[in-house]
């Protein structure tokens, strides 16, 4: 119970944060906490360290997540590849590209912090732990269902 309690303060701003875009988000990301707050079962020490790193990671992807927004719309509008020039789909895959390297450079990134503060194995039951996560969201929603925390 202890835990949970520390899983709630250090996760508070981000569920306070979301619920600007819905209650539907707000929901999953309140599932997605407990899920790994029960999977990972980390000690007080470790939900210290864990926590605040995990939040801003959420926090710098959601604002990565809406400048590709922004720029995928612009390539949704284009109704024809075959009206662009030569360079201008040129520049298009490679913006692809360039995005999808910052991703990767973030997800980089907030390992390395993880990697500095906790040890590997928690590390790694928390990639494995989102993998679960995404797996269950999914299937949970596929069958009309919301999701319920364990």
């Amino acid at each position: 119970m202890k835990q949970l309690i520390i899983a709630f303060l250090f996760t508070l701003p981000i569920v306070v944060s979301a619920q600007g875009f819905g209650d539907r988000r707000n929901e999953i990301e309140t599932y997605k906490i407990a899920f790994l707050t029960q999977k990972l079962d980390l000690s007080a020490e470790e939900a210290k360290i864990f926590w605040p790193i995990y939040n801003d990671w959420q926090r710098e992807q959601e604002e990565f997540r809406k400048e590709r927004s922004q720029k995928m719309i612009s390539f949704r509008k284009i109704s024809e590849i075959e009206e662009l020039s030569d360079n201008q789909i040129q520049a298009l895959i490679t913006n692809d590209f360039n995005m999808r390297q910052r991703e990767l450079n973030l997800d980089r990134r907030y390992y390395s912090k993880l990697r500095e503060n906790l040890p590997i194995k928690i590390i790694g039951k928390f990639y494995r732990a989102q993998e679960a996560f995404k797996k269950e969201l999914l299937s949970k929603y596929r069958n009309g269902g919301r999701p319920q925390p364990n």
